[in-house]
């Protein structure tokens, strides 16, 4: 571990960067077309499950992907995740049931529930205390890239090809993301081998106290990202733009530069600064959606919203990392990492239960969002002590 810290970008950095890239793609690549496939199957009143359930099983599975990367290592954590993506994207096209589908889900959240557990742990591992913020904006520019290659190379692949086209697809960057990882070193000294008794967990080894603060801003303020990830892509096709992925584009390109910006900022003026900004920059993103009735606009406000996320996102993960103790630090990520899965959740569950399938709501769904990320800049300004 230690020579792995001589550099602090350095081939298992880039190794991770690029990993995480084609693991976010994986995923994100279907998302734009699940409404309409769920819709086909004759399941439309279930929209607000499509997300719901893949967080459901990720949060669930936090506590024990935590305990893994402490014990066995960062490495397999990440494998583990890698290859339920695989596995995944090739089940969905056999899927021809709705209760098929929403299993298919729940267990694609495993993914999700492994892999960025593991990777945020081995950043830990070999970045030092003063870069951190700065390396998180790097590796979380790295996944942005995924998540905005992913949805446009999903929705081209479907209109041009298939369905089936695109799940294979899905399959085939998950595939490659787990050879990446499969190259790397591994950070944790003296990981113990798999065994029954690792997945035996207390109730004091799923919540890491430590780290309440961070989990608290970052529950309240994904709560809007779970509504997009649920109700963009109608809100899309209602205002006639046809590629549904566009949007999940334009608000990931624009974090891109923001991301390493955020990320240098966090560390030298504080991790709390630029969640205050960040936070009410993600107020003012969900209001500009609710408001938008044309494509344009809404174009131009998945802009602010990626300006905010870009911002929010890294800066979350070092203020955790900062939190955390060394030898709790898997379980520090799986603890925020739960609390992200439950903000996801329910802004996803919320929004198909406010949406119903009725376009006079729209509004009414992105402006909760906005609320929630009212309260986590409230938080961040009344109870939480600005502390760099």
């Amino acid at each position: 571990m230690a020579e792995l810290k001589t550099r602090v970008y350095g081939l298992q950095f880039g190794l991770l960067c690029l990993s995480s890239f084609l693991f976010f793609a994986s995923f994100n690549m279907i998302i734009p077309e699940l409404p309409n496939y769920i819709t086909q199957l004759g399941g439309a009143e279930y929209k607000g499950l499509i997300i719901s359930l893949f967080t459901l099983t990720a949060g669930l599975s936090r506590p024990f992907s935590g305990q893994l990367a402490d014990k066995m290592g960062r490495i397999p954590v990440m494998l583990i995740g890698g290859t339920v993506c695989i596995l995944c994207g090739f089940l969905y096209p056999i899927t021809g049931t709705v209760a098929a589908f929403l299993l298919l889900r729940l267990v694609h959240g495993f993914s999700t529930g492994f892999t960025p557990t593991g990777t945020a742990a081995y950043v830990a591992d070999i970045i030092p205390m003063e870069r951190r913020g700065e390396a998180t904006g790097l590796l979380g520019l790295a996944g942005s890239l995924g998540m905005a290659a992913g949805p446009a190379m999903g929705a081209s692949i479907a209109n041009s090809f298939s369905l089936d086209a695109m799940f294979y697809s899905s399959s085939a960057a998950a595939f490659l993301s787990v050879a990446v990882v499969a190259r790397m070193h591994e950070t944790l000294d003296n990981p113990n081998r798999f065994r029954m008794g690792l997945l035996k967990i207390s109730r004091k080894e799923i919540f890491e106290p430590r780290v309440l603060h961070s989990s608290i801003v970052m529950m309240l303020t994904v709560v809007s990202f779970g509504i997009i990830l649920t109700i963009i892509p109608d809100f899309s096709e209602h205002l006639g733009i046809q590629n549904k992925g566009l949007f999940f584009t334009s608000f990931t390109l624009s974090s891109l530069a923001i991301r390493f910006l955020a990320g240098r900022a966090s560390d030298k003026y504080g991790r709390i600064r630029v969640l205050k900004i960040s936070s009410a920059l993600l107020v003012v993103a969900m209001g500009l959606i609710g408001w938008a009735s044309t494509a344009t606009e809404l174009l131009l406000a998945a802009a602010v919203f990626g300006v905010a996320v870009g911002m929010n996102s890294p800066t979350v993960f070092a203020w955790t990392i900062d939190l955390s103790h060394p030898e709790h630090r898997g379980r520090a990520m799986a603890t925020m990492y739960i609390a992200l899965e439950a903000g996801i959740g329910f802004g996803a569950l919320a929004s198909g239960w406010i949406y119903a399938n009725d376009a006079s709501r729209f509004s009414m769904v992105f402006w909760t969002g906005g609320a929630f990320a009212l309260l986590g800049f409230l938080y961040l300004n009344f109870v939480v002590k600005d502390r760099k």
